[in-house]
Order: C-alpha cells, then structure tokens, then sequence
C-alpha cells in the first residue's frame, strides 16, 4: 500500500484544516481507508492533489469541476506536470470567459454611475426605453455575449 499519512499529517503538509481534507473527502474530491484502528489514512499521492485543488480553487473553479477533472486522472497515483497541463487546458475556456466578463464589467461600471442618473433602467445612454428588459432580469449589459 506504500507510505500511509495520517489526516493531521496530511493537513500539516498541505496547509489546510483537518476540516477541509473531510470536506473535500465527502465531496469527493480525494480518498482515505481506514486502518485497524478506524483511523483516516491516506496515499502519499493525496498531497499533490489537495495542492492541485488549493490552485484550482483560487482560480475561481466549482468544486464540481475540479471533481470532474479530477476523475479523469488515474487513480493512486501522483498527478504530473503533464496531468496539471490536461487539467488547466480543459479550464482555460472558462477562465477566459469569466476574465472578459469581468474586463467588460470594470469598463462598464463607472459608465453606469457616471452620468449621475443612478438608474439602469431609464437611463438614456445605456438602455433609452428600458428596452433591455426584453432580455430579461438582471444586469443584462454585463452578462456574456
């Protein structure tokens, strides 16, 4: 079975809480067995995939997707630079996405404000007529084309 670390070992290496490793476990998103004495034990590959989930995680990936991405990587084994690449390529549409929408929101918010109407709705510049309510609810100009 290889070296078997502890949940607190675990926790320790990556920088995460006890309470997250369960999290991610139940979400799962990585795996444990328990030993003779019922206690949490993990494959040392575990590190590398809670660090690769940490990455993910603070590029704004669902914890879904991550589950996804995650599964389609052999299991017990230590994901490789080769692995990460195959991750973030299947991630750089979305992030690319999110990056023109929110490109697209910091050139547009001081124009909404700007004019000093203060409203979306009967502003003469952004929506004469209001005619953006056709498209539905919500902050229409700054949804993705």
């Amino acid at each position: 079975m290889g070296v078997q670390l502890s949940v607190g070992r675990v926790a320790k290496r990556c920088g995460v809480a006890v309470s997250t490793l369960h999290f991610y476990e139940a979400k799962g998103l990585i795996s444990s067995w328990r030993n003779a004495g019922n206690q949490r034990r993990y494959a040392r590959d575990v590190l590398r995939r809670v660090a690769v989930i940490k990455t993910a995680q603070q590029l704004g990936i669902a914890l879904a997707d991550i589950r996804q991405a995650l599964q389609g990587l052999p299991a017990n084994r230590t994901p490789t630079a080769a692995d990460w690449r195959k991750l973030s390529d299947g991630w750089r549409t979305q992030l690319d996405q999110r990056i023109n929408q929110l490109i697209k929101l910091r050139d547009r918010l001081d124009g909404c404000i700007g004019c000093g109407c203060l409203s979306l709705q009967n502003c003469p510049l952004r929506n004469p007529g209001d005619a953006l309510s056709a498209e539905g609810p919500g902050p229409r100009l700054l949804q993705p084309d």
